[in-house]
């Protein structure tokens, strides 16, 4: 078994594929208006618009609702990505900090409110 995906279901495709694709460098596919897709070393985030809902079954994703998963990106230098995202982030949860188990992770919501960890391991 593969870990493929991560997709966020939402209201605003175009605004919430515009703030991954500014977080992470990587242009989107952009598959139709409602469906669109970051493919990252090790997993792809999708972004799914509410219509896309329907072919899994009403009801079965809330747009912005998440309060319970983090999607965490590791970086090679998160001090360095929060001086070239800040203007763009939005609400910063948690400017860089260190944790107890040694990364420096910079917490912020993206457009819909879920949680994202842009982090950078101790160097060893």
């Amino acid at each position: 078994m593969n870990f493929a995906s991560v997709r966020i279901i939402t209201d605003h495709v175009d605004r919430l594929t515009d703030f991954y694709e500014q977080v992470t460098g990587v242009a989107a596919r952009r598959h139709t208006p409602d469906f669109t897709e970051i493919a990252l070393p090790g997993a792809t985030l999708a972004i799914g618009g509410t219509a896309t809902v329907r072919l899994f079954g009403e009801g079965t994703a809330e747009p912005a609702a998440n309060r319970s998963a983090i999607i965490e990106f590791r970086v090679d230098d998160v001090d360095a990505a929060f001086t070239r995202l800040r203007d763009v982030l939005g609400e910063i949860v948690q400017e860089p900090t260190t944790m107890p188990w040694g990364n420096r992770s910079l917490l912020v919501r993206d457009p819909d409110g879920t949680l994202v960890n842009l982090f950078t391991p101790p160097s060893r």
